[in-house]
This record gives C-alpha cells, sequence and structure tokens, in this order.
C-alpha cells in the first residue's frame, strides 16, 4: 500500500510530533509512505509556550517535505496537487485542535472531491479539553471530510460519533513511546545525578489547567507524613506559575518538591523517568495521555485519574492506581499506598506483559485493515 502521512514532525517539538515521526517509520518497514508537514505552525500570539521547536541534539528525524503553511491557501493547493501527484491508497491526517480546522477540512474536501483517495484521520482529541461551540462546529466540519478514523480512547469514541454517527471508526490505545529507551539510565544513578534520593513521584509534561498539578502539590503534605518523598514537576509551564509556587509555600512542602519548567529534550527524557519510583497524573480532563506511553517505555507505574481514556490503559491494582479527579485526599492515600505497599516490581512486570498491546506494528495493522 502506499500513503502520504501529514502531521508535525521534527524540527517542531512535542507529542503529537513524536506520534507522527513514530508512526512514519513503523509503517514505512512495510509500505511506500510520503510524509509531509509544516512550514510553520502556530502563529506565536496562538502558542503559550516559549517555542514551538524541538532543542534535542538527538531528535527524532523522518524524511520529510514542509508544504503546508496554516495562514496560506496557496500552500492547501500545492499540498493538495502533491497529494494527487504521489497518488496514494490513503491520505492519513492528524487531529489534535480545532486550529487546523480550515486547513485539513479543505484538503480533504479536494482529496475526496478530485481523487479516489481514502481520507483517513488519526485523532488525538476529536474536541480539546476545554470546548465550545465554535470547535465543535470546526470538528464537524473537518471530520466530516473523512472516510475512515482512528480513535484512542472510549472518550473520543463517543465523541466521534456524537458529532458524526455514521463513521466508520476503529479504536486503538496509544502505542508505547519506546524511541528513548537507550536513556535508560539506573534509578539510583538518574537520581545521584538530579542530586535526589529516596522516593520520587514525577509529574511530567506541560502544566495546564486540565492536568490538574494542584491536586497532586495539596496531596503532598498527606504523602510526607508516611513516606519522605520529594515531588518532580518537569515541564514548561503554559499557564502562570506563581499560583502553584504559592499554594507550595503554604502548604510548606517547599523543602520536597523540585521544579524544572522548560521543555525537556529527548536526551534527558531517560534521565527523569529512571530517577521516578511512580509518575502521576492528576488530570482533570482527558482522552489519553502520552505520558502513560512514556512511563510504560520505562516500565514506570502510573498513577492518574478516571477520567477519558486513562482507566482504558491503566490497570487498577495491577500497573497503577485509578482515583477521581480533583481529590487530593485520595491521590496521597494511592500514592502511599503504593509505597507502602512494595507495588513497584509487581507493577512492572505486569507492565511489561502489557506491552504487547500497546505496540506500533498493532497500530499499523489497524490502518491496513481500512484499505
Amino acid at each position: 500500500m502506499k500513503y502520504v502521512l501529514i502531521g508535525p514532525t521534527y524540527p517542531y517539538r512535542g507529542g503529537i510530533s513524536h506520534y507522527t515521526t513514530l508512526l512514519y517509520h513503523h509503517l514505512k518497514a512495510a509500505h511506500e509512505v510520503k510524509l509531509f508537514s509544516f512550514k510553520r505552525q502556530y502563529p506565536a500570539f496562538l502558542f503559550p509556550g516559549r517555542t514551538d521547536k524541538d532543542p534535542s541534539r538527538a531528535p527524532l528525524r523522518a524524511d520529510c517535505e514542509y508544504l503546508l503553511d496554516p495562514s496560506n491557501p496557496l500552500t492547501w493547493l500545492e499540498t493538495f496537487r502533491r497529494i494527487k501527484a504521489e497518488r496514494p491508497d490513503t491520505l492519513i491526517l492528524q487531529w489534535w485542535v480545532p486550529y487546523w480546522a480550515l486547513t485539513f477540512a479543505s484538503l480533504a474536501f479536494l482529496v475526496r472531491k478530485f481523487t479516489p483517495i481514502k481520507v483517513l484521520f488519526i485523532c488525538h482529541n476529536v474536541l480539546p479539553h476545554e470546548e465550545s461551540a465554535i470547535d465543535r462546529f470546526s470538528a464537524k466540519m473537518t471530520l466530516g471530510q473523512g472516510h475512515w478514523f482512528i480513535v484512542q480512547s472510549q472518550k473520543d469514541l463517543l465523541d466521534l460519533q456524537g458529532l458524526l454517527p455514521q463513521a466508520e471508526v476503529r479504536k486503538t490505545a496509544l502505542p508505547i513511546y519506546d524511541a528513548f529507551q537507550a536513556e535508560i539510565m539506573d534509578a539510583a544513578q538518574a537520581k545521584k545525578s538530579l542530586g535526589l534520593d529516596g522516593p520520587v513521584i514525577l509529574f511530567f509534561g506541560f502544566v495546564r489547567k486540565y492536568k490538574g498539578l494542584k491536586y497532586l502539590i495539596q496531596a503532598m503534605p498527606e504523602v510526607l507524613r508516611s513516606v519522605g518523598a520529594r515531588l518532580l514537576i518537569v515541564g514548561e509551564f503554559w499557564e502562570d506559575k506563581k499560583p502553584y509556587l504559592q499554594l507550595i509555600e503554604e502548604l510548606g512542602i517547599a523543602q520536597a518538591v523540585i521544579i524544572v519548567d522548560r521543555y525537556v529534550p529527548n536526551e534527558e527524557v531517560g534521565l527523569y523517568f529512571s530517577a521516578a519510583d511512580v509518575v502521576v497524573l492528576p488530570y482533570v480532563d482527558a482522552t489519553q495521555s502520552a505520558i502513560v506511553s512514556l512511563a510504560y517505555a520505562f516500565d514506570r507505574p502510573v498513577i492518574t485519574t478516571a477520567v477519558g481514556g486513562l482507566p482504558e490503559v491503566v490497570r487498577d491494582g495491577e500497573t497503577g492506581f485509578i482515583v477521581p479527579p480533583r481529590d487530593s485526599q485520595a491521590l496521597a492515600a494511592a500514592v502511599v499506598r503504593y509505597f507502602k505497599g512494595n507495588c513497584a516490581s509487581r507493577f512492572a512486570a505486569n507492565i511489561k506483559r502489557q506491552k504487547n498491546d500497546l505496540s506500533w506494528e498493532g497500530l499499523v495493522r489497524l490502518i491496513e485493515d481500512f484499505s
């Protein structure tokens, strides 16, 4: 089969960029694949981070042509012309935010109207975490141009069926982000490199309101009464950091909290996950999360909340614990239970067994099944 894949890749950073790149390599192992990406992504005033470029010395790369500019419709026409000339069996589009609605809707419409090529959307978020009526309209307009869909959580499946009841859709789990396994370190060595010892709790990724970091911070006093743990917060703040710092000070836990407020390049990912005893995702809203896939790549158990697709990949009492969202007491109890119950080795063994169900090859087979 022949595919054209469109999505972000290096030099752009973040989970969707890594996903596109990893999918390209695994799909290319069995098929002919052309990857088209963006000349630029978001205007600066729409992007909350410091930069959308990947600072890694060892980035994930793919053979790629940079064609699309969301602010220039002429590039949409040029991209359509290139797709038509390539004559793939299927065009694969990554869908994650409504910002791309007009670009992708136009591109998919042209492909459907003037070629026999099928359009497959891989949906990371059918609807954004803080959706509005215009977001629903944009998603329905864009996804309505697709022939086939892959979603990666039950929430996204229901959201898609709510927008497009007749959609031909398959559900799978987010594959393991295994590209960083070469960076695995001995846990004691990783902790020493970071100036840490004892139990380490890791919160990793961009800090945004829906990720519920404040509930984890609020849980820490109770955790510290039972476990001499350190909380490692690693990721760029996409909102005001001051309320978090004030909360840490008010709770008197500053000595137990380390904040690394920046995007972590690829070569450092292994350091933080190797140092962690458990990864905590206190989200108040979610579809799925690449942080779970990263944690599992390093055999690290996960404590998370019962939102979105997170309980579909974190098996309560087997690979981690599931707690209600917005419940600091339940979160604290789960963390204490994890450490006091010596769960690490048992959960890690279960994660190793579960990895077979979270492979990129499985995603490729799902894509092939549509053809």
